[in-house]
């Protein structure tokens, strides 16, 4: 619907834009030990108003960014209990965090002969679903060049061992401000704040009478043993 605007307008005016999807590609650079290429496609839909007419237009406009980063390498193999399997000597995770970008100028030019999306399948099946009609990719004599300003984040990742220190749970210190003896934040006041509620226990203390039933359930006398003086 957009295409015979842009065939008979003279200008056309920016109004959004919208990140749809960015598709993220990691190689490993073999010449640089321990860094890699991070290849992000950015695919965005654009809208804007014609003029003259003021008609609405929208199309898909798609940028392709590479960056280099060290992502490091290691020699450990790891095992999981749910079957998976990691060697970490394979190529880190690139994640990409991304805001939707700022449509900063439209521009009508004349279009290649070739066209410049030529190539339908390179773009996602879910993003042709988006738009719910057919783009138009190589057919018609103009095509709206857009310029959009991008803020992303490009980062790789890869399993690490780390010690952390680890400390006491902090607990609510607020005081309930109360009235008198009936009102509810005073009965409330009075209650020990539940932390097993919120937090996993310390540590798991076994019953002194363990060892006993455990010898017991074996066929084993129980003998004297004072469990807490370590006995003799």
């Amino acid at each position: 619907m957009s295409q015979p605007y842009i065939e008979s307008a003279f200008s056309v005016r920016p109004t959004g834009a919208t990140l749809l999807y960015a598709d993220v590609d990691v190689d490993e650079i073999s010449f640089n030990r321990g860094y890699y290429t991070v290849d992000v496609t950015y695919f965005y839909e654009v809208t804007g108003v014609t003029f003259p007419g003021e008609n609405p237009v929208n199309g898909l406009c798609v940028f392709n960014k590479r960056v280099m980063l060290f992502g490091s390498e290691g020699s450990a193999k790891v095992f999981s209990s749910d079957g998976t399997f990691a060697d970490s000597y394979s190529q880190p995770i690139a994640v990409v965090e991304c805001v939707d970008p700022i449509a900063l100028n439209m521009k009508l030019v004349d279009a290649c002969p070739t066209g410049m999306m030529a190539d339908v399948s390179a773009i996602p099946a879910a993003i042709l679903a988006h738009f719910g009609e057919s783009l138009v990719l190589t057919d018609g004599t103009r095509m709206l060049m857009t310029t959009l300003g991008q803020f992303s984040i490009v980062r790789l990742e890869r399993d690490s061992q780390l010690v952390v220190p680890v400390y006491d749970y902090c607990l609510p210190d607020k005081d309930c401000v109360s009235g008198s003896e009936d009102d509810p934040c005073t009965l409330f006041s009075r209650i020990k704040f539940p932390v097993e509620e919120f937090f996993p226990p310390d540590s798991l203390e076994a019953a002194e009478d363990y060892r006993a039933a455990i010898q017991n359930l074996n066929g084993v006398p129980t003998p004297a043993v004072d469990l807490k003086s370590g006995g003799k």
